[in-house]
Formats: structure tokens, sequence, C-alpha cells
């Protein structure tokens, strides 16, 4: 099953041409992982919306409660929910005709994955979006 973690040059590519990235499971706990990522990902030029249905707001921008609820077409759909939610969002993932379902360090569900590529969309699964951003130097103008 191909996962794009395992290919360097694929990977940069998604994160070079996305522009909005939706975080489900963004937390409005500034120490929480999900929040330190989805500011440094709006630090790098992103349109970054929260997904979290029992979030109203976070520092003034509107948390969403699904990812059929955003207010435009994103690029990559980012998970920091466990595993077992992962059919779920790649459902929602496929149905809001995101590019890529990009899941956090530690979160890993193969038939989701499968499904995913089954419909088109890129799959990076298990691998921190932010370690890769600076791996893969995206922002650099050499990259190596």
């Amino acid at each position: 099953m191909p996962n794009l973690k395992e290919d360097d040059n694929a990977m940069r590519e998604v994160l070079t041409q996305a522009k909005t990235i939706a975080i489900v499971g963004h937390s409005d706990k500034r120490d929480r992982t999900s929040y330190q990522i989805a500011q440094f990902l709006r630090q790098k030029g992103y349109t970054v919306y929260a997904v979290n249905p029992l979030i109203k707001e976070i520092d003034s921008q509107p948390s969403y409660a699904a990812l059929q609820e955003l207010p435009e077409p994103v690029d990559i759909v980012n998970v920091f929910r466990r595993s077992e939610y992962l059919p779920e969002i790649v459902d929602e993932a496929i149905s809001i005709t995101a590019k890529t379902v990009w899941t956090q360090l530690g979160i890993w569900h193969q038939p989701s994955a499968q499904k995913a590529i089954n419909a088109g969309l890129n799959v990076v699964m298990d691998a921190c979006i932010k370690i890769e951003y600076l791996r893969l130097r995206v922002g650099s103008t050499e990259n190596v």
C-alpha cells in the first residue's frame, strides 16, 4: 500500500502545492501538539481551519464541527484524532474532495488509508507534518 511517507519527493510536492489545511482535532489549549502545529503551519503561510465540534472558537477564529462546514476546499486534512476515528474522517475527506489525508505520529489505520487511496487522495500516515516540513526543507529555496 503506498504511503507518501516513503516518498520524500511526493511528500514535498504535497506540502509545496497545498494552500489550505484542516486540522481535525485542533485543540484550543496552547500546550497541545495540535495547537502548536496549527500555529506553525499558519506562520508558514498556510490557511488553517480548526475542526473540533467541542470548540466554537480558537484565537478569535471559528472552529468547525465537521469538514463539510469549512468555507472553502482544503488541500490537506491533518488528523489529530485516534486511529479508530479515521474511517469517519476519511469518508468526510473524500466527500469534500480533499487532496491529501495526513495523520500525525502514532495514527494509522490501513483500511482507511486504502479507502482514501482508492478515492484518489494522497495519504501520509504516522508522520508529523511539522517534522516533515522542516526535514524536507519545504520553505527553503534549496530543497535537498
